[in-house]
């Protein structure tokens, strides 16, 4: 997947709506593979609703979505499957992790799935987010900053083309955002993806090509 268009999509509950000022809704905007995009977002703008809809959970939209010219309302179950496995990964606001289970089993339930990633450079990322001593430890038991990193790191462990991050590094200090910055940089120019970054506030500290106003 090279381009994801977006041709006048707008949610449907601000479809009655005549006061949007928005550098993405209702406009027409072409996000392309190997760039970076920040998304920021007052509360209430339809940021958690944009994700979704580029993840195809949700198609409570007007206009139009489509990957490489495919609107994406046409793809069937199986090809959102290959879609997630191979083209876009996403890294979720609310994390989505098992927190019966440990940091390190919660990366590695994607990784063997997927055989991407060989165990050292996993256990590699846990020191370079300075989270090795979590390792084992459930993620129930850690705290959120912690866990957005876990997240991090399982989203990571897929190939890709584009990686959707929604507000990655909210409850994290400069440092370990930085840290989470620079990991998250190397992984998606290694793969020539596009990366696209969402904030309401704090946001990492990358070289964005593209800055636009939900």
């Amino acid at each position: 997947m090279n381009t994801i268009c977006l041709q006048h999509v707008l949610p449907v509950v601000f479809s009655g709506r005549t006061d949007i000022d928005s550098q993405v809704w209702r406009q027409e905007l072409t996000l392309r593979r190997g760039e970076i995009c920040l998304v920021e977002a007052g509360s209430g703008r339809g940021k958690t609703s944009l994700c979704s809809y580029l993840i195809g959970h949700r198609c409570d939209y007007e206009g139009r979505i489509l990957f490489d010219e495919r609107d994406i309302r046409t793809l069937s179950q199986g090809e959102w499957v290959d879609v997630r496995q191979h083209h876009l990964s996403s890294l979720f606001q609310e994390l989505r992790l098992f927190p019966e289970l440990t940091a390190l089993e919660n990366v590695e339930i994607k990784n063997t799935l997927t055989h991407y990633k060989p165990h050292r450079e996993i256990l590699q990322w846990f020191e370079q987010l300075d989270i090795a001593d979590k390792a084992h430890v459930l993620v129930g038991r850690m705290s959120y900053g912690q866990q957005q990193r876990v997240a991090l790191m399982r989203a990571l462990a897929q190939p890709f083309d584009f990686l959707l991050a929604d507000e990655p590094i909210s409850h994290l200090d400069d440092a370990n955002a930085q840290a989470m910055g620079q990991l998250m940089l190397r992984e998606t120019r290694a793969q020539g993806a596009g990366l696209i970054v969402t904030s309401i506030g704090k946001h990492l500290d990358l070289p964005y090509d593209n800055h636009l106003v939900l």
